[in-house]
């Protein structure tokens, strides 16, 4: 009796693992790295693997779509919950950075981004997009009149 109570919890676990996990990671058509860089006389120094980009305006993106924190990986925890990770932009137009950013499969506060002064009118910038909750994401960057838009699943792993 012992053995099958045991055995019946443990299926209990991985049911509700499982679960947990295939909620982390929903439905959520991502975008993928197309390997398009800046020109290499603009910005001899960026490699092209995982970049994302219009010609104008680059981001670099995960692998797969999923940006995922857990305890040791990057990105960082804020006080309030909300879920900050590093994304590098190259600018290949001049003009301010800008980044916003809605969750699409729940209703929840808007993307917040960091995008510190200091880097020029074009060419690389550094910023941290700061998701409120894990979920399915779309953010946008413009400047000026050009934007680049694209979709990325947040996983927080415990």
């Amino acid at each position: 009796m012992t053995f099958r109570r045991g055995k019946l919890w443990g299926l209990v676990i991985f049911f509700g693992v499982s679960s947990f996990v295939a909620a982390q990671q929903t439905t959520c058509h991502v975008t993928k790295p197309d390997v398009s860089s800046p020109s290499s006389r603009q910005h001899p120094n960026v490699a092209s693997y995982g970049n994302y980009g219009n010609g104008k305006l680059w981001t670099t993106l995960w692998p797969d779509g999923t940006v995922i924190f857990r305890t040791g990986g990057p990105g960082f925890i804020l006080p309030d919950g909300s879920l900050s990770m590093k994304f590098p932009w190259w600018r290949g137009v001049t003009g301010k950075l800008t980044i916003e950013g809605q969750r699409l499969d729940a209703a929840v506060p808007p993307l917040r981004a960091d995008v510190p002064d200091g880097y020029g009118e074009s060419g690389f910038q550094a910023t941290a997009l700061i998701f409120s909750t894990p979920g399915c994401w779309r953010v946008t960057g413009r400047v000026g009149d050009t934007s680049l838009t694209f979709i990325v699943n947040v996983v927080h792993l415990l």
